[in-house]
C-alpha cells in the first residue's frame, strides 16, 4: 500500500500548483548575498531548486521543485521575489508565458462576430497579452518558452471553441486587426502632420464602402475645428478622439480599442461609444462579421459599449486569468463583487458596493448642519481668459462649502472647471478683484474674491521633474504626513504605496504616478484640497480604492475637496453637493451655487440627454441604451438620475 500512495504522490507534485516570479528590476545577485538559495531547504537536500551566483544577471527558481515554503520571499532583501499558489484546474490551460518565473497568462477571450467584447480587470492582469494575441502580434507559446510550439499544435490546442476559427483566419492572412494604443498622448512621437492629411490619408472605408466614412468620423468624433491643425498641438481628449477616428475609417476584421475614454468628459466617452458601437450597425452588410474588442476601465462606459464581457482575474504581474464570458450586467457585477459562481473562485477578499451614504440624503433633504463646523463663502465672479483673437468668460454663481464635505465639479471639457480650481486655489484673480486693486481699493479687492485658504492642488497632468526614488520626494514633500500612523493607514496602505517607494520617480507608470500625485495632495496640510481628475490612468479597482481613501481623509481630518471627475461610478460615489458647469465649451460657461447631488445630477443630464438607474445588487449606476423604454420614461418623468426604490435601505454608510 505506501508505494502506491508515494506514486500518487510523486505525479502531483509533477503538476506545476505554484509560480515564482522574480522581478527583474528588483533583483540584483550582484549586490546581496544569495540569501534565497542559501536559505532554500530543497538547495539543502541537494536539488537544483534555487540556481544564483554572485555574477548571475537574474535569480532562476525551478518550480516544479519549489515546495512553496516562502522562506526566500521573507529573505530577499530587494523583495524581488513573489511565490503564488494558483488554484488546482489551472495548470492545462496556459495560453502564454513570456519566460522562467515572469507573467503567464491563462485562457483567452474569445470574440464573437458582429458584437462587442469588453476586457475588465486590473492593470498588470494580462488584458493587453490577450489583445496583442488575437491582433496576431503576439504567438501564443502555451507556456513552453523554451520550446514554442509550432501553429498547427496551437490550433490543436483550441480545437473545439471559437478561437479555433479565429485563430485559423489570422494564420490565412485573411484577418486585418486595428488597434488604437492605450497611451494616446504617445502618439505625436510616432506620428507627424495635420490632422486632416492623416484621416484623408488612412480613410480606406469611403472608397471602399461607397459613402462618406471620413465624414461621418470627422462630425462624430468632433473633430471639424482641428482638421487643419498639427498633432503635436492637439489637448489630450483631442488626440483621443483622432485615434479613435483614425481605427474607425481604416477597412478591418478586428478593431480593438484599449482605454478610448481616458482624457474625455462625460458627454464625449457617451460619443465614443456610440461611435464604437456604429462600427457593427452602420456598415452596410459588413458589420455582422467584423469583431470589436474594448480594454476599459470606466464601468459604466464599458456597460453601455459591451454586448458581453470577460473578467480577468489572478496576481498583477505574475498571472492572469480569463473566464468565460458573461453577459454585460453579470460580468461587472461579478468583477466588483470579487467572486465567479461559474468557477467557485474567489479572486477578492471584499465586495465592492456603491451605497449612497447618509450625508448625501441628509444634504438633499437639508438638515444635519449642526455637525458642521466652519462655513466658507464665495461671492459672484467673473473670469476673462484671451488667447490671442480667443475669448473665454466664466461666470461663477455665489456659494459656500462647509467642512468634512466633497463638492464634485460636473461639466464639459472647456468649461472652465479647472479656471475655477485655480481661482479658488488664489493662482488666478477675477476681473473684479483686478479691477477694485486698479482703482486701489485694497480690500474691497479681497472680498471680491475667494476667501484666503491654504490650498493643496493635485493638477489635472502631471509631469515628474523630480530625480529619485518615491521615498525621498515623500521624505522632503510631506516628511511628517507620511509617516503619521491616521495617514498610513488612511491613505498610504489603500493607495499600495509600499510597493513603488524605492522605485524611481521617472520610471513610474501612468496609474503609479497617479496615486503618488493624490498621495502627496492629501499628505500637504490644508484648509481645502483640490482634485483635479484623480481616476485618470487608474484602473477599475483602483478608482473605487481611490474614492474609498479621498472619502475617508476628507471626513477624518475634518476639510473641504474639490473634486473634478469624469467617470460617473466614481462622481456619484464622492460627491456631498455638485457643481453643474452650463454653456458653451470654450466660449462662455456659467458655474452654478453647490447644490445636492440629486438635483445636480438631474440637472446635468439633462444638458447631456442621458438617464440612469441603478443596479438592484451592488446600486452602481448604469446608463439607460438611448430610446429604450426605461429611458423614455424616465425622461417623461424629468428622473435623468436615480437612486431607485430602495432609499430605505440606501441611507446605510459603507465605510
Amino acid at each position: 500500500m505506501p508505494p502506491k500512495k508515494k506514486e500518487k504522490d510523486s505525479g502531483e507534485e509533477e503538476k506545476l500548483t505554484r509560480i515564482a516570479i522574480i522581478s527583474p528590476e528588483k533583483c540584483k545577485p550582484k549586490k546581496c548575498r544569495q540569501e534565497c538559495k542559501k536559505s532554500c531547504p530543497v538547495v539543502k537536500m541537494g536539488k537544483l531548486c534555487i540556481e544564483v551566483g554572485p555574477k548571475s544577471k537574474l535569480a532562476f527558481i525551478s518550480e516544479p521543485l519549489c515546495i512553496g515554503c516562502g522562506i526566500c520571499v521573507k529573505k530577499c532583501p530587494f523583495e524581488a521575489i513573489n511565490i503564488i499558489n494558483l488554484p488546482k484546474d489551472l495548470d492545462r490551460n496556459t495560453t502564454h508565458r513570456y519566460g522562467p518565473n515572469s507573467f503567464k497568462l491563462h485562457r483567452l477571450p474569445m470574440p464573437r462576430p458582429g458584437q462587442v467584447l469588453g476586457l475588465v480587470g486590473t492593470n498588470g492582469i494580462g488584458k493587453s497579452t490577450a489583445i496583442k494575441i488575437l491582433a496576431g502580434k503576439l504567438k501564443p507559446n502555451l507556456g513552453k518558452y523554451e520550446t514554442p510550439p509550432d501553429w498547427e499544435e496551437i490550433l490543436v490546442h483550441f480545437r473545439g471553441s471559437d478561437l479555433q476559427n479565429y485563430f485559423t483566419k489570422v494564420l490565412e492572412d485573411t484577418m486585418k486587426a486595428t488597434m488604437k494604443p492605450q497611451y494616446v498622448d504617445h502618439i505625436p512621437k510616432a506620428v507627424k502632420g495635420l490632422v486632416g492629411d492623416i484621416l484623408k490619408q488612412k480613410d480606406e472605408r469611403s472608397e471602399a464602402e461607397n459613402w462618406d466614412c471620413l465624414g461621418w468620423a470627422v462630425k462624430e468624433a468632433e473633430l471639424s475645428h482641428v482638421m487643419d491643425r498639427d498633432i503635436a498641438v492637439l489637448s489630450g481628449g483631442e488626440l483621443q478622439r483622432f485615434a479613435i477616428a483614425v481605427v474607425a475609417v481604416q477597412v478591418s476584421d478586428v478593431y480593438m480599442f484599449d482605454e478610448p475614454s481616458s482624457y474625455l468628459d462625460v458627454k464625449q466617452r457617451l460619443t465614443a461609444a456610440h461611435m464604437i458601437r456604429q462600427l457593427l450597425d452602420e456598415t452596410h452588410g459588413l458589420g455582422d462579421r467584423r469583431y470589436v474588442l474594448v480594454v476599459e476601465h470606466d464601468l459604466a462606459v464599458l456597460d453601455y459599449l459591451s454586448d458581453y464581457v470577460c473578467v480577468l482575474y489572478g496576481s498583477p504581474g505574475a498571472y492572469g486569468v480569463v473566464t468565460m464570458p458573461f453577459s454585460v450586467r453579470n460580468g461587472i457585477n461579478v468583477f466588483l463583487a470579487g467572486f465567479i459562481p461559474t468557477e467557485n473562485m474567489r479572486f477578492r477578499d471584499d465586495s465592492l458596493s456603491f451605497k449612497v451614504s447618509e450625508r448625501q440624503v441628509e444634504t438633499d433633504v437639508g438638515i444635519g448642519k449642526a455637525d458642521k463646523m466652519s462655513q466658507y463663502d464665495y461671492p459672484r465672479m467673473t473670469k476673462t481668459q484671451t488667447r490671442g483673437t480667443a475669448k473665454f468668460v466664466l461666470h461663477i454663481e455665489p456659494g459656500s462649502f462647509t467642512d468634512s464635505e466633497i463638492i464634485v465639479l460636473l461639466g464639459e471639457n472647456g468649461t472652465g472647471k479647472t479656471t475655477f480650481v485655480r481661482m479658488l486655489a488664489g493662482l488666478l484673480k477675477s476681473d473684479e478683484q483686478v479691477q477694485l486693486e486698479e482703482q486701489g481699493l485694497e480690500y474691497e479687492a479681497s472680498q471680491a474674491g475667494c476667501p484666503d485658504l491654504n490650498v493643496s492642488y493635485k493638477p489635472q497632468k502631471i509631469s515628474p521633474k523630480f530625480q529619485g526614488t518615491v521615498r525621498e520626494l515623500l521624505h522632503k514633500r510631506i516628511r511628517d504626513s507620511y509617516v503619521h500612523p491616521q495617514f498610513m493607514s488612511d491613505v498610504m496602505k489603500p493607495l499600495q504605496m509600499e510597493n513603488i517607494m524605492d522605485s524611481g520617480v521617472q520610471n513610474l507608470s501612468g496609474g503609479e504616478l497617479q496615486r503618488l500625485a493624490i498621495t502627496l495632495a492629501l499628505g500637504t496640510p490644508a484648509d481645502v484640497y483640490l482634485i483635479d481628475e484623480p481616476s485618470a490612468y487608474l484602473d477599475s479597482e483602483q478608482r473605487i480604492n481611490c474614492a474609498k481613501v479621498i472619502k475617508r481623509f476628507i471626513m477624518h481630518s475634518k476639510k473641504t475637496a474639490f473634486i473634478v471627475e469624469h467617470d460617473f461610478i466614481m462622481a456619484t460615489y464622492l460627491a456631498d453637493r455638485v457643481v453643474v458647469y452650463e454653456g458653451q465649451p470654450g466660449i462662455e460657461a456659467t458655474a452654478t451655487s453647490p447644490q445636492g447631488l440629486l438635483s445636480g445630477m438631474n440637472q446635468f443630464l439633462k444638458n447631456l440627454e442621458v438617464t440612469f438607474r441603478r443596479d438592484p445588487t451592488n446600486y452602481r449606476p448604469r446608463i439607460n441604451k438611448k430610446g429604450s423604454q426605461k429611458d423614455s420614461e424616465q425622461k417623461a418623468a424629468g428622473n435623468y438620475f436615480f437612486y431607485g426604490d430602495d432609499d430605505d435601505e440606501d441611507e446605510e454608510d459603507d465605510d
